[in-house]
């Protein structure tokens, strides 16, 4: 999980580009969580929304609910069946890294400047919408207890 979470702490300050998954170019919400869980063997195959990635992980029994761990992902949105946009927690549930502030208009640099819309850490409970927390059951943890 430490590795983890390091690499995820080096994307802090790229800009946020919707539909993004280039850790040059800019990542949006989800393709910034993508890149993570790849990073470590579980991200899911195509490309994943918020709300896919939630399916994925809830619906297919993947993880663990309502844990807030480092590696939690966190879902937020109107409803489990609404979720708009996924971070990850760094630090059991006190803060969360994500690619935040931008929308459907944020396509570039430019955009995202405009926007103040870039990767960065945040206090979870500033989020008023959050809708789920799942922990996946991350492969590298049970292979380093072996």
């Amino acid at each position: 999980m430490e590795l983890l979470i390091q690499y995820a702490l080096q994307f802090i300050g790229r800009p946020y580009r919707w539909g993004g998954d280039d850790p040059m170019a800019g990542f949006d919400c989800s393709g910034f969580v993508q890149e993570l869980l790849a990073s470590v063997g579980e991200d899911p195959p195509g490309d994943q929304t918020a709300q896919s990635l939630y399916d994925h992980f809830r619906v297919e029994q993947r993880g663990q609910g309502g844990r807030l761990d480092t590696g939690t992902l966190l879902f937020f949105g109107k409803s489990v069946t609404e979720i708009s946009h996924v971070a990850m927690s760094i630090d059991n549930g006190v803060r969360m890294i994500e690619a935040g502030g931008g929308g459907s208009k944020t396509v570039n640099e430019a955009e995202a400047i405009k926007a103040n819309a870039y990767i960065r850490v945040r206090a979870i409970k500033n989020r008023k919408d959050l809708v789920a927390a799942i922990r996946p059951y991350y492969t590298i943890e049970k292979e380093s207890q072996a």
